[in-house]
């Protein structure tokens, strides 16, 4: 049996660019508040969908464009003008009520991605849950096949691998219908590629699929 190359632990690095992301019916609300961007109805937007889905990458657009700060905890200081919150349920709720109005009266601006949309958190404060519910919030949908194999195909191109589309309709047809499993599947065929020296072709995607081979770490 041939020897298989260890492939090194290297940082996996997509590009987040608007031209980058694969714009779908499913996804085209989302990006057209994105483009709508700053005349906003109001200060706030949320993003909501499943894991994977590009919520985090339209938060980068937007933070491109908006110069914005991603914030993991609530600011000990001054509020930057404009901020990203993703996945931040966990935060204290007076905390996220005073970053809430220090942005509004500040005329400054906050995108919020997470999977539930904010009006459905479980918030104990009365006037957070309010100022949640207010929020305009837009889905991103499940992917159909079209849409996983235009996903998959960006992913296989960030990481320098190219992929037929047999490869990708294959794949797309097979796997969960979500974009987490779509992008776990072209992280076990890029690295099961790596290790054994091989194209990405069919034969190769059917091993994958199927658990095989085994892959070193």
């Amino acid at each position: 049996m041939a020897a298989q190359q260890l492939p090194l632990d290297l940082e996996y690095r997509p590009a987040l660019g608007m031209s980058d992301f694969v714009i779908a019916p499913g996804n085209r609300d989302a990006v057209a508040w994105i483009d709508r961007w700053p005349d906003w109805p109001a200060h706030a937007l949320a993003i909501h969908g499943p894991k994977g889905s590009g919520k985090t990458h339209l938060a980068h657009v937007w933070q491109a464009r908006s110069q914005a700060d991603f914030l993991a905890r609530p600011p000990a200081d001054d509020v930057p003008p404009s901020v990203v919150l993703d996945e931040p349920p966990g935060w204290a709720e007076a905390s996220l009520l005073h970053l809430y109005n220090r942005l509004r009266e500040a005329g400054g601006h906050l995108l919020i991605v997470s999977e539930t949309p904010p009006a459905r958190w479980p918030v104990a404060l009365p006037d957070l849950a309010s100022r949640l519910a207010s929020i305009p919030a837009v889905a991103l949908a499940a992917p159909d096949d079209n849409l996983l194999v235009a996903v998959m195909a960006k992913q296989f191109a960030d990481r320098g691998l190219e992929v037929n589309e047999d490869v990708l309709r294959y794949v797309a047809s097979r796997v969960e219908r979500s974009f987490a499993a779509a992008a776990e599947m072209v992280a076990r065929i890029d690295r099961a590629a790596l290790a054994q020296q091989r194209k990405a072709t069919l034969a190769l995607a059917r091993e994958c699929l199927s658990g095989e081979p085994p892959l070193p770490f």
